[in-house]
């Protein structure tokens, strides 16, 4: 069964395939790239202003260090996350945007960017998994930025997050419906 995946930009797709990246990591890449552009889109609906390209270029690459270490396809680990970083700079990535492979599931380290955290947003509501930490931080720049009271804005990440959980299941059976290797 040949499920079509979302696309991912032009450049990134040309780098997904000189690293010559599994098909499940493409897939994977796709639909989290996806996901951060209907985040992007209700976070700008709330006043959120942030780095939108940055954002996409940055959902659509975090996971590339799974291209060198490809056991983190099916178990967990976090080496793909620095090798990740390097490939990109490799390639001519520019640092602003090699670094969301690396920071992508480093929430709370200093000098996180709100881009930084929507990536790592993105990375884990694509399959509906909720992360409070994580909306703790996505809500206080929301309320920032829309000038609301932080209820609000918890309100508003989590309905957004919520309709975007729903549709769990069909990305996890595109992902899943792509070979490892």
């Amino acid at each position: 069964m040949h499920v079509d995946t979302p696309p991912v930009p032009p450049a990134v797709a040309e780098l997904l395939v000189a690293v010559a990246a599994p098909p499940r990591l493409v897939a994977h890449l796709g639909l989290v790239h996806e996901v951060a552009g209907t985040i992007l889109d209700g976070c700008a609906a709330l006043g959120l202003r942030v780095d939108r390209e940055a954002v996409l270029f940055g959902a659509a690459t975090h996971d590339i260090g799974k291209a060198v270490h490809r056991e983190e396809l099916s178990v967990p680990g976090s080496l793909h996350e620095r090798a990740g970083y390097e490939l990109l700079l490799a390639h001519g990535v520019p640092e602003r945007l090699a670094r969301f492979a690396r920071t992508h599931g480093e929430w709370g380290a200093p000098g996180t960017t709100v881009e930084d955290l929507l990536v790592g947003l993105a990375d884990k509501v694509w399959k509906d998994s909720r992360i409070r930490d994580l909306e703790d931080r996505v809500t206080d720049r929301l309320a920032d930025a829309g000038g609301r009271e932080r209820w609000e804005a918890f309100l508003a990440l989590d309905d957004l997050l919520t309709g975007i959980g729903a549709d769990a299941p069909r990305r996890l059976a595109v992902q899943a419906a792509h070979p490892l290797h």
